[in-house]
């Protein structure tokens, strides 16, 4: 089939998230590791050109899919599959393609209207909404997540406090208020009769969420960034957000926006190793050395979410979670796994980092996290 026919006859597909990862997946059967950023930064660049060329499609993945020179034969290899298989595959380039990311539905509350209508009783609402919290993330509709999405919202994440080092004025106190102490004492010519004291403030610990985006979290990282958007929206709780696959992204910027849709679209589109490979390794180190050191991680509360998948040295992440134990009040883990009765941790990366682990618990469904919500105020 000619290009320009298969072009054609794609373009009628509707199937646009399709067209945005089919390249990129048979990149990935070769041994590339390509990111959803660099996806996108395909699309553009075949939206700027003309689709219908098959050399300017080539031109446009080899610019923005590759980096090396010693990719360039499973790039030809990779692209020549696809171009045979582009049957019914769309090649539709347009700003509809930047909202996939986020999955935009139109009233994210209406499944729940709509399951309680078919359902009898007095309480359709609430049997709809508990269903929904008991259902895993990677078997859920797009429409059944933006319905979590609300639901999820509602979450209040309370981390354990700390007390720090500055203090404030109290009846009763363990220092002394030499200030308050002798500007009372002039009351009484002098005579400190009525000692001031201070003791130290109570503050929230730092909140740090470490989010696994690879190709093997792929079921649950909308949702799980879903819950990080309604973490990092807590006032007076200061959280950091990172996502993480062959590369660590700090993407607690991008989520302080209020609509959750376009808090996701901004940390995706930040994120160019979305649902690629998984070096949890390297990614604990590169959060240890830019920003824990720093005094991130120091005292905070560290929330890992990744199913522990790791494609790289053992070793390497032993020694890393070690420094990171260090650093830390309390280090948890959150595996979407667990929440299979028959799951044992047994991938190499997840035996490598449990002992370093003071709480490994699941995510796999909203009742989890909220089970997760509960756990942190009591992380003494």
């Amino acid at each position: 089939m000619r290009w320009s026919a298969t072009r054609r006859a794609a373009t009628d597909s509707p199937d646009l998230l399709g067209a945005l990862v089919a390249l990129g997946v048979e990149l990935r059967r070769e041994g590339l590791a390509v990111g959803s950023g660099q996806v996108i930064a395909f699309t553009r660049a075949v939206a700027a050109l003309d689709p219908s060329d098959r050399d300017d499609v080539y031109w446009a993945g080899r610019a923005s899919l590759i980096s090396r020179h010693d990719d360039i034969a499973a790039f030809d290899r990779a692209f020549r599959r696809w171009a045979g298989e582009a049957r019914g595959m769309t090649m539709k380039v347009s700003g509809e393609l930047r909202r996939l990311t986020a999955t935009e539905q139109p009233d994210p509350a209406g499944i729940l209207r709509r399951r309680a209508a078919t359902e009898t009783g007095r309480g359709g609402v609430a049997s709809s909404a508990d269903a929904l919290r008991h259902k895993r993330f990677a078997d859920c509709t797009a429409e059944e997540l933006a319905a979590l999405a609300v639901l999820m919202a509602r979450l209040r994440l309370r981390p354990p406090s700390r007390r720090a080092r500055r203090t404030r004025p109290s009846p009763r106190g363990r220092y002394p208020d030499l200030r308050r102490t002798v500007r009372r004492s002039m009351r009484s010519s002098g005579e400190m009769l009525d000692p001031s004291w201070r003791r130290r403030r109570i503050r929230p610990r730092r909140l740090v969420l470490l989010l696994d985006v690879s190709g093997s979290m792929a079921g649950y990282s909308r949702a799980l960034l879903q819950f990080a958007h309604s973490a990092s929206r807590m006032g007076g709780v200061p959280t950091e957000v990172f996502c993480f696959g062959t590369r660590l992204t700090r993407v607690t910027v991008a989520l302080r926006h209020r609509r959750p849709d376009q808090a996701l679209a901004r940390a995706a589109e930040s994120v160019v190793d979305w649902e690629g490979g998984t070096r949890i390794g390297d990614s604990v180190r590169s959060f240890v050395r830019d920003w824990g050191r720093r005094g991130m991680a120091r005292g905070a509360v560290v929330v890992i979410c990744s199913d522990g998948l790791d494609r790289g040295d053992p070793s390497a992440l032993a020694a890393e979670m070690t420094r990171l134990a260090r650093l830390t009040h309390r280090i948890v883990w959150v595996n979407p796994l667990k929440g299979d009765p028959r799951y044992q941790p047994l991938a190499r990366g997840m035996s490598a980092a449990l002992p370093f682990v003071d709480d490994f618990v699941s995510g796999h469904d909203l009742a989890s996290l909220e089970a997760l919500s509960a756990l942190l105020p009591e992380l003494i």
